[in-house]
């Protein structure tokens, strides 16, 4: 790698948690550079470097470029950059530029913070910081003020390249996707389920999705919200596959069968048996959901013990303790909160009574379902499967 390599505009991006990580590091390091060539597809002028602890985009820094490495997870934080020569002209020259880019008035304060990791370069941090800043002033009039300046002027010199910034951009933080192994989420068109696919992105999981679709009774308008917001999600990952399954006759089966105070909890716990055979198929190691401890009648610890007893494999469920209104929040700043709450109902909301059984007991649960063919509601679910790859 030469220094003539970084010039012009750029990004550069800074590692967040695998700083932790020791011997197996590289692996983590291969999985977040390949996420990020793959978020930079369609944009081949961007050639991308790795090097000192972190990683370089060169070619451009504009606003795509940015929002593209915004949801790439384990980087902790991206700038857009000016590289420049190695001289401390040049450094000089390259933060007057970028003062000036700024605007300000004769009123405006700045501060230069400098890092000078390649220790053979002639001038120090500290000398970098005064030469650099002694020439913003005389060139604008811009005040010092080394505590809260209206302007902060990055700099860095390593071994290899030289550049400035003025923003610090927050990064996606957490994982890789694709380190920490595969799970299928059952993923519905409401707020919650698509936030905990992305906390659990966050943390290097890699997902499939499972939709309950009752159509007739919910419409298609339902089922495309699902598939809008797994394409969300879909990429901050090499693809995502979800599955549609047609579960109007089985929830049919299962209101003739049951008391009405257990229909959500024989709903969820069929969709249990429905979701893991299908992550079986897929050879992943656990299902997820959105669910939050009390948020709903079904979501007391009873109920949720009464539905995990179903499912063949570990019930993650990231949101178990978050605030509503930490969830929307959330769902907000990923993109996924727009989609949400278009006006279509999912199929939990089928034939429920005002009063839901908030206590329930697996053993009742496992009466009602003696009267419904479980395995073959099962095996029918997962042969007529629809499957969008996304």
């Amino acid at each position: 790698m030469k220094q003539e390599l970084f010039s012009g505009a750029g990004v550069v991006l800074r590692l967040g948690e695998l700083y932790l990580k020791g011997g197996n590091r590289r692996l983590f390091m291969n999985a977040l550079v390949a996420n990020a060539k793959r978020a930079l597809q369609g944009r081949d002028e961007v050639r991308m470097h790795v090097s000192e602890g972190r990683v370089f985009l060169t070619g451009a820094d504009d606003e795509d470029i940015c929002a593209r490495m915004r949801w790439v997870f384990g980087f902790s934080s991206y700038s857009p950059v000016r590289y420049c020569e190695k001289s401390i002209d040049a450094i000089c020259a390259q933060a007057v530029s970028l003062a000036r880019a700024y605007g300000g008035s004769p009123q405006t304060t700045f501060r230069i913070a400098a890092r000078r990791s390649d220790k053979s370069f002639d001038h120090t941090s500290a000398q970098i910081g005064i030469l650099a800043g002694n020439a913003v002033n005389e060139a604008t009039g811009f005040g010092v003020d080394l505590e809260s300046p209206d302007l902060s002027i990055g700099v860095e010199v390593g071994k290899e390249w030289c550049f400035l910034w003025t923003q610090q951009l927050e990064g996606a933080r957490g994982l890789p996707v694709g380190t920490s192994g595969r799970v299928m989420l059952l993923l519905s068109g409401g707020i919650d389920s698509p936030v905990a696919g992305h906390l659990l992105q966050k943390r290097g999981v890699e997902l499939s999705g499972v939709y309950f679709h009752a159509f007739p009774y919910t419409s298609d308008g339902a089922k495309q919200k699902v598939i809008d917001l797994a394409r969300v999600l879909a990429r901050r990952q090499r693809s995502f596959r979800l599955h549609v399954v047609h579960f109007a006759a089985t929830q049919e089966a299962l209101r003739d069968a049951a008391g009405q105070g257990y229909l959500v909890l024989l709903y969820r716990r069929m969709m249990m048996r429905i979701a893991g055979e299908l992550a079986r198929g897929q050879k992943m190691a656990a299902l997820a959901t959105g669910e939050n401890l009390g948020q709903v009648a079904s979501q007391t610890l009873e109920n949720m013990a009464v539905v995990e007893a179903a499912a063949p494999f570990p019930v993650l469920r990231p949101l178990l303790t978050a605030d509503k209104l930490e969830t929307i929040s959330l769902a907000r700043t990923i993109g996924t909160f727009d989609i949400s709450v278009r006006p279509f109902e999912d199929c939990c909301t089928l034939f429920v009574p005002p009063h839901p059984q908030t206590r329930g007991r697996a053993d009742i649960a496992q009466k009602m379902e003696s009267r419904v063919d479980i395995e073959a509601c099962v095996a029918d679910a997962v042969r007529t499967v629809e499957v969008i790859d996304l």
